[in-house]
């Protein structure tokens, strides 16, 4: 059998644009449903969504077939974590909270066997490997992995010079909200001194060769950062979709308007 191809890496090694869509209802038929929607990626989240590695394998194989990159964000970057969602089949990951190049580190040897890192062998249980049916599994699987890392503090940004020349790691994903937070602008992602950070940072990627991500539901915020060069974005949650066209219906036979989001 041959290794699945991560066309989301290649993409954003051709420099092509990634829309996404977030994805937290936690539901392997919902995934599917939303695989059938023409985005490019789904993130599949692990962390602040009711996941763990069962469902998250079930959203896997739930959108599988379809012309869409799943991205699995787990709870945190814990390297026996990591190795069941590499097992599980998960090729792309974005992994939250990293502050510094020791932890980048980390994390890249997380994605990698020995000697070049710590992963744990284990391909005749392992999804990824097709139970050991993939030809030279072992000696391949990285070449199709894509470490995409979550920076959204201001340690992080500080940092991020020395994160990004970490090598082995694919993208960095900028978090406006925690961002903000760390700013002490808790809830107030478009203010004028966080959009300029994530800009500095998005020019700060683009600079190291790498790939800049982000989210956001607002549609012409969404277009900005694609015109500062972010390669991945999303455009989207899920639930935020669901809950305000499920308002709006009710509103509309309930005479009145839709109540703000």
């Amino acid at each position: 059998m041959q290794l699945p191809v991560n066309t989301f890496k290649q993409a954003l090694r051709a420099g092509q644009p990634q829309i996404g869509l977030w994805v937290g209802l936690a539901d392997a038929y919902v995934a599917e449903l939303l695989a059938t929607s023409g985005f490019d990626w789904l993130l599949l989240d692990g962390e602040h969504a009711p996941n763990d590695v069962r469902s998250l394998l079930a959203q896997l194989q739930a959108v599988a077939p379809y012309p869409v990159s799943p991205i699995v964000r787990p709870l945190i970057g814990d390297a026996a974590l990591i190795k069941q969602l590499l097992d599980v089949g998960a090729q792309t990951l974005l992994v939250p909270m990293v502050e510094t190049a020791e932890q980048a580190r980390a994390l890249v040897a997380a994605m990698r066997y020995a000697p070049r890192g710590v992963r744990g062998v284990g391909t005749a249980l392992a999804r990824a490997a097709r139970w050991g049916q993939v030809d030279g599994y072992l000696e391949r699987a990285e070449q199709e992995l894509c470490l995409l890392l979550q920076v959204e503090s201001v340690r992080g940004m500080e940092d991020l010079e020395s994160i990004l020349a970490v090598e082995g790691v694919d993208g960095v994903f900028f978090g406006p909200s925690d961002l903000a937070a760390s700013m002490g602008r808790l809830g107030r992602s478009a203010d004028p001194a966080v959009q300029a950070a994530l800009r500095q940072g998005i020019a700060s990627v683009r600079r190291a060769g790498k790939a800049a991500g982000i989210l956001t539901t607002e549609l012409p915020l969404a277009r900005s950062y694609l015109e500062q060069g972010a390669l991945f974005v999303a455009v989207g949650v899920d639930t935020l979709l669901l809950a305000r066209a499920a308002r709006e219906l009710a509103a509309q036979f309930r005479g009145a308007a839709a109540p703000p989001r």
